[in-house]
């Protein structure tokens, strides 16, 4: 089992930024990606941005330019910094933790980009 607690959602206005962290316990070991998701009201989730155990990085459009995934490997952390914040990044987003054989979720944090 793996445990996923994320932090650092919030309310920000238009343009400002912010981080999202994801603190993953249990069996890391068997962790393979870490990534985080959004969703929306009425609307499907959405990956925004994921990071392999090697290293490889992966983004969605929207995120691309503003959004940086990184991690602390010692602190089995995940981080997720949100900068030029747009009300349409408006979401919970999610951490997710993948291993071979199953996917876990943290419990979400709500961010909302508004004037």
């Amino acid at each position: 089992q793996v445990q996923l607690v994320e932090s650092g959602g919030g309310l920000v206005q238009p343009g400002g930024s912010l981080r999202l962290s994801c603190a993953a316990s249990g069996s890391i070991f068997s962790i393979n990606a870490m990534g985080w998701y959004r969703q929306a009201p009425g609307k499907q989730r959405e990956l925004v941005a994921s990071i392999t155990s090697d290293g490889r990085i992966n983004y969605s459009n929207s995120a691309k330019g503003r959004f940086t995934i990184s991690r602390d490997n010692a602190k089995n952390t995940v981080y997720l910094q949100m900068n030029s914040l747009k009300p349409e990044d408006t979401a919970v987003y999610y951490c997710n933790a993948a291993s071979a054989i199953r996917s876990y979720w943290g419990q979400g944090t709500q961010v909302t980009v508004s004037s």
